[in-house]
């Protein structure tokens, strides 16, 4: 009996660290240039692949009523908070990596191609934005 309990405990503690090797929850994204933490984004899986929303905006100089102006589709005019920024993204087979996904950076209203990948156990999302053969690469660090 008390091995069946050991063993459900360690597969219960397994599938638990294998949650966390994933980008889906809550990050904090900061800054490249200044270091300060910009906003918490929270990233689910939707339809096969992610979908990530600002959930709060961090930036001391943000306004309430923050709208996404710099952007061209459909979000075009949508508030910061509540903004749809990530879209797409699948695991790569044998990889800890999701690919494939685009990010919109909503300060300038441009989408990129993206890849996100769980790093130090979980506790950090290296976030990659790709333009053509170029990237620039965020850590955001995760609350929840």
């Amino acid at each position: 009996m008390k091995s069946l309990l050991a063993s459900i405990l360690l597969l219960a503690g397994s599938a638990s660290a294998m949650a966390q090797m994933s980008p889906v929850g809550l990050w904090r994204s900061v800054d490249d240039k200044t270091g300060e933490s910009k906003a918490e984004i929270r990233i689910a899986e939707s339809g096969g692949g992610l979908q990530g929303r600002i959930e709060k905006t961090l930036r001391k100089d943000a306004k309430p009523d923050a709208a996404c102006d710099e952007c061209t589709d459909d979000r075009k005019g949508k508030p910061m908070v509540g903004l749809d920024i990530i879209r797409g993204g699948k695991k790569a087979e044998g990889k800890d990596v999701w690919e494939g996904g685009k990010i919109l950076d909503p300060e300038n209203g441009k989408e990129y191609r993206a890849s996100f990948t769980p790093i130090e156990g979980g506790k950090k999302l290296e976030v990659r934005g790709y333009l053509g053969p170029f990237w620039r690469t965020q850590t955001w660090n995760r609350v929840q």
